[in-house]
């Protein structure tokens, strides 16, 4: 089992313990914002569960209806993902804001306080694996779900302090104040997420900063005269780069090949932690301002 897959077992598993743990002492104690981790929690297990899924999907290989793989269902499943945090986030406001409208008193504050101090530490150490399995990998649903569960470390911490103060303070307003808190939180995380998945999704070009080492490694190569129709787009682990060089027209279609496949090795050494697919096309001469006008009759 890939090491990406194994991560979202790992963060499925503890999603379920997790969710059992705060719903039980959310609903014993009335507290919206232990309440809310606990909807997050469940939020995160179908999330995960869906990953798993999503990567077991992304990892077939290509196949006659689906010839470039099915790569794109990973930045779908981090859209949905970000989609997701921003609906529960929503739902916490919501709560947060009818809690401020209508107090209702806390019970069970020392179960509350324990449960949360669980939660925290078992969330870190899943945060710490996750990113240590996002930065081997380089994969988008993990670095996803890393953020996700990062997310929930942070709303852990503000709701344990939170239970202690109004323990201490008896002032419970702090209670569904942390809950709006949260949920504005939560919406914040998620944008970055959304916004790269979607982007993806839409074939955008590599960074600036990867195509300008590609155009430096073109440049590079004396018997290359020139080059046009540079076009890069990324999908989940693995990057696409097409491109038309021209080479003299008296080049042996051998020689030319030879230039191409060194071209071709230096840009994947560029993305060794991905899957590069490379098409050099070879033109004898710049054809490129007469394609241009064929496209546009």
């Amino acid at each position: 089992m890939r090491l990406e897959k194994k991560a979202t077992v790992v963060s499925t598993s503890v999603a379920g313990v997790l969710v059992l743990m705060k719903m039980t002492v959310g609903i014993l104690s009335g507290s919206i914002a232990v309440l809310a981790s606990a909807i997050d929690s469940f939020l995160d297990l179908t999330v995960s569960l869906f990953n798993y899924f999503a990567l077991n999907s992304a990892e077939k290989d290509p196949d006659d209806q689906f010839h470039y793989g099915r790569g794109k269902i990973e930045p779908l499943a981090a859209v949905i993902e970000g989609t997701v945090v921003s609906l529960s986030a929503l739902f916490i406001l919501y709560e947060a804001l009818v809690k401020i409208a209508h107090p209702r008193e806390m019970n069970h504050m020392g179960e509350s306080i324990a449960v949360m101090i669980a939660s925290f530490i078992i969330t870190a150490f899943l945060v710490m694996f996750l990113n240590y399995v996002a930065k081997k990998t380089k994969n988008m649903v993990i670095k996803a779900d890393a953020l996700h569960y990062k997310t929930d470390l942070y709303s852990n911490g503000a709701v344990l302090m939170a239970l202690v103060l109004i323990s201490y303070t008896a002032e419970e307003l702090i209670d569904p104040i942390l809950g709006v808190g949260i949920a504005i939180y939560m919406i914040y995380s998620a944008i970055p997420i959304i916004k790269e998945g979607v982007l993806m999704l839409l074939d955008a070009a590599l960074p600036q900063e990867d195509v300008q080492k590609i155009k430096d490694i073109i440049e590079s190569e004396p018997i290359i005269t020139d080059y046009h129709y540079l076009q890069t787009r990324e999908s989940a682990s693995e990057v696409y780069i097409s491109v038309h060089a021209v080479f003299n027209v008296d080049i042996s279609l051998y020689d030319a090949h030879l230039i191409a496949d060194k071209v071709e090795a230096k840009i994947k050494d560029l993305f060794d932690e991905k899957k590069a697919h490379i098409l050099i096309h070879m033109d004898p001469y710049d054809d490129s301002e007469i394609n241009d006008m064929e496209h546009s009759h």
